[in-house]
């Protein structure tokens, strides 16, 4: 399997897209996709409510776990494919090349030529927290279940973790760039701080 990252001459989407120019700030905070973006929290918060709710409003576990399921692989699909191009112009997906080897792209926009945004700093805020918060919430069911011994509810809960997990780990890797570039990061500072210690060992003693 190979890997291949589409950042050269990308658009920088931070997490938050915080930005100094008060000028801009209110134009910024405009949401201009309004339909993604709810739509990027209505599967994803329905599957927990269906979750929390299921044994208040039916006595059917079938039920519950094929909602859940449903909703669970709506929002998958939605974030995968439609939110996170749209709100923060980032996009990954599998490529199968025609010799038949499989390369996992992340990629993220490319800067307009006027070097203008597309993305408004309330759409990436609605993103990201909804992105990163609730594969949390799933991870806490997880415990519950596990602690509580309500085996039956593991599968869902596994399901929940995996299929947002999925996405969020994608949309980091569009954020960040590529593993080889984090290890060789992490690899040139801790060489770095080697060195340092070896000219300076006095600025290294405890005190």
């Amino acid at each position: 399997f190979l890997l291949q990252d589409s950042n050269d001459d990308i658009e920088d989407v931070s997490l938050f897209d915080a930005d100094d120019d008060v000028s801009r700030r209110s134009k910024k905070s405009k949401i201009r996709h309004p339909v993604a973006s709810f739509f990027h929290l209505f599967f994803r918060v329905s599957a927990i409510v269906v979750y929390l709710l299921c044994e208040l409003l039916t006595s059917s576990f079938i039920a519950c776990m094929v909602t859940i399921i449903l909703l669970l692989s709506c929002d998958f699909w939605a974030v995968k494919n439609v939110t996170g191009r749209l709100m923060v112009g980032l996009r990954w997906w599998n490529q199968v090349d025609d010799d038949g080897r499989s390369h996992w792209v992340f990629e993220a926009r490319k800067v307009s030529p006027q070097g203008k945004k597309t993305s408004s700093e309330a759409e990436s805020r609605i993103f990201w927290l909804g992105l990163i918060t609730c594969p949390v919430i799933w991870v806490i069911f997880a415990f519950s279940a596990l602690f509580s011994f309500k085996v039956k509810w593991l599968a869902v809960v596994v399901m929940g973790v995996v299929l947002q997990g999925a996405n969020l780990y994608g949309y980091i890797r569009c954020k960040v760039g590529s593993r080889k570039n984090l290890t060789s990061m992490a690899t040139s500072y801790l060489g770095r701080q080697f060195l340092r210690q070896v000219r300076f060992p006095g600025l290294w003693k405890p005190s």
